[in-house]
């Protein structure tokens, strides 16, 4: 009788959650000043009371960015629509008394700044990030969710995003709060591309381009097609695609100068938004190629510092050099082997990869693991007090690319390669979805190598460590130079100015200037004896210079003048430059590691 008992009451509490629902109206009577009117309806609630908030944080961001400063006229309304009391309980949340399971909650959305984190309404498009956009219910997390977009009649507009279509025209579903988050909306006069690919099980996968631009059909036409070279060589990477939701992944783009840059992946869509006038040219191409990239690496190779996700909180992760900076050194890669950049291109990039690592003070005193922790702070946060971060941190992004390139060199020497490495992480916790840690991922490297030491080394040295790495010889294996660019001449560090020599941010721990004791809002008034008014005569008077030389300097601190020595230097910045351009070999054996390394992999 006990057992039966429990299945009962087992079954009811089942049956319970699956009647809980979360209901969604978004109009726009007022999108001319850029507001939308929200209705928020619970159904099946087994509570009292609910709280209903705003994220504080969003998928793909790590620092905080307090969306419910745009959200007023808060009411709440019973089954009769009549208003009955809400509480606001912190700036963001709101209490509400429930009837039969029952409560909604009303509210209007400012929203002018559309982009992949927040969001824009305007008479001419809609761009909608939802944890910008969508109040939830705390204590319904797990409900599913349905969502109703009511367009403006007579404007033809198009919606596209991964949520799951219904019989119901422009009505989705998603299956829980965590999946309504990663599920962005783009609203307007799209023009929609598409294309398929077989997957690894021989099964079609449908890519969506859903493009607002000032171009016609033929040019939107065009650049899907680049895109589809980016999505085919991703997939070569892994061997194979993720399993998208539905079968289908989305390119949610607007490339036309009235949205804000930026570009945000989701598990089966993508926003990407660039402030510029469309050409089409693959100019365009490098936040496609990194986010779908995360269709991998983040999305489903995930770090467990991230799992589950904290819509109200930052999000602090020690494995952002992995998650975002070995995206970024394959969003390069990708379009040199699709073809969308040339040799001297690729080197351009690796050159600031190696100057980030061996160049930055921020690499130089921090881990990449350390660094990673940072986001809570510089992800697109805004602080008004100024910080040291010019001497203190290294972004995540250059920092980590730099170790992925260090370890594609040294996996390619033991005839190996980052790709092999990236397929095992996949195996292991992408394509099962279980969640990583940075210990995890030195594991997989002693896997694919067969060298306990080496991982170990490598993971001590460069990404819990901040050694520096010797590039050179295995760039030659490439038929690559790593030199000094600037070698023999005079240096002070590179200073920003505004007006007449007033120093623009932080100088630079280690550089001649930070040494004489120069910083931030300082003004330099004579170098060597003699009268500087601009950066062109700071340059001629260095040319009569040389590295080691000590000479004076003259300048303002708040009104008073100050006079100190100091020693010029050698600017240590390196140059990545194929041994063509230098006159030097490229054997046989050069060439066979770039074909190897930088050329197409789709078969």
């Amino acid at each position: 009788m006990t057992r039966l008992l429990n299945t009962i009451a087992l079954l009811v509490t089942m049956h319970a959650a699956s009647a809980q629902k979360i209901s969604y109206d978004v109009s726009f009577p007022n999108m001319v000043h850029h507001e939308a009117s929200i209705e928020v309806t619970v159904t099946g609630a087994p509570q009292k009371q609910l709280l209903f908030r705003m994220s504080r944080s969003s998928p793909g961001r790590y620092a905080t960015h307090e969306f419910g400063k745009n959200v007023y006229d808060v009411i709440a309304l019973d089954q009769a629509g009549k208003q009955v009391p809400v509480e606001r309980v912190d700036g963001d949340v709101y209490r509400v008394n429930t009837a039969d399971g029952f409560a909604k909650v009303r509210y209007t959305l400012y929203a002018n700044h559309p982009d992949g984190t927040y969001a824009g309404v305007d008479q001419n498009s809609i761009q909608l990030n939802m944890p910008a956009s969508l109040m939830w219910v705390k204590e319904l997390e797990k409900a599913p969710a349905e969502v109703n977009f009511r367009l403006p009649e007579g404007k033809g507009w198009t919606i596209a995003t991964q949520l799951k279509p219904t019989e119901k025209a422009n009505v989705f579903t998603a299956p829980d709060l965590q999946y309504l988050m990663d599920s962005p909306v783009k609203i307007g006069k799209l023009i929609v591309k598409k294309w398929s690919l077989k997957n690894k099980d021989n099964k079609n996968l449908d890519f969506r381009l859903a493009l607002e631009a000032d171009t016609d059909q033929s040019g939107a036409t065009q650049f899907a097609h680049k895109i589809q070279k980016i999505t085919e060589e991703s997939g070569a990477v892994f061997g194979e695609f993720p399993s998208f939701d539905y079968g289908q992944y989305t390119f949610l783009a607007s490339i036309n100068p009235y949205v804000k840059g930026d570009g945000m992946e989701h598990r089966n869509s993508t926003m990407i938004a660039l402030p510029v006038k469309f050409d089409g040219s693959n100019n365009l191409l490098g936040v496609f190629s990194h986010e779908f990239f995360h269709s991998w690496n983040v999305e489903r190779i995930r770090p467990k510092s991230l799992e589950p996700f904290n819509y109200e909180k930052s999000n602090m992760s020690q494995a952002l050099w992995f998650a975002e900076g070995f995206t970024q050194y394959y969003g390069e890669l990708i379009l040199k082997r699709a073809g969308f950049t040339t040799l001297e291109d690729i080197a351009r990039t690796f050159s600031g990869l190696v100057n980030t690592k061996e160049n930055t003070p921020g690499a130089r005193r921090v881990s990449p693991a350390e660094a990673s922790c940072m986001a809570v702070f510089v992800d697109a946060g805004v602080a008004v007090d100024k910080t040291n971060y010019p001497n203190t941190y290294t972004s995540y992004y250059p920092y980590g690319a730099s170790i992925a390139l260090a370890l594609d060199l040294e996996l390619m020497s033991r005839k190996l390669s980052l790709d092999a490495y990236m397929r095992a992480v996949w195996a292991q916790y992408g394509q099962t979805e279980i969640a990583y840690t940075i210990s995890d991922l030195q594991q997989v490297l002693e896997t694919v190598t067969g060298d306990k030491a080496f991982a170990l080394d490598f993971f001590k040295k460069y990404v819990n460590g901040h050694e520096s790495f010797d590039y050179t010889p295995w760039f030659q294996n490439a038929g690559l130079t790593l030199k000094k660019e600037f070698e023999g001449q005079a240096w002070l560090g590179n200073l920003r100015y505004n007006g007449e020599l007033v120093i623009a941010a932080n100088t630079i721990k280690g550089t001649p200037a930070y040494q004489a004791g120069l910083d931030i809002d300082d003004q330099i008034l004579k170098l060597d004896g003699k009268s500087v008014k601009s950066e062109s005569d700071i340059k001629t008077l260095l040319t009569g210079h040389k590295p080691g030389d000590e000479i004076s300097v003259e300048y303002e601190h708040r009104g008073e003048p100050k006079l100190a020595m100091m020693k010029l230097a050698e600017n240590p910045r390196l140059v990545l430059v194929p041994n063509e351009k230098l006159n030097l070999p490229v054997t046989d054996a050069m060439q066979a590691f770039r074909k190897s390394w930088l050329d197409s992999k789709v078969r």
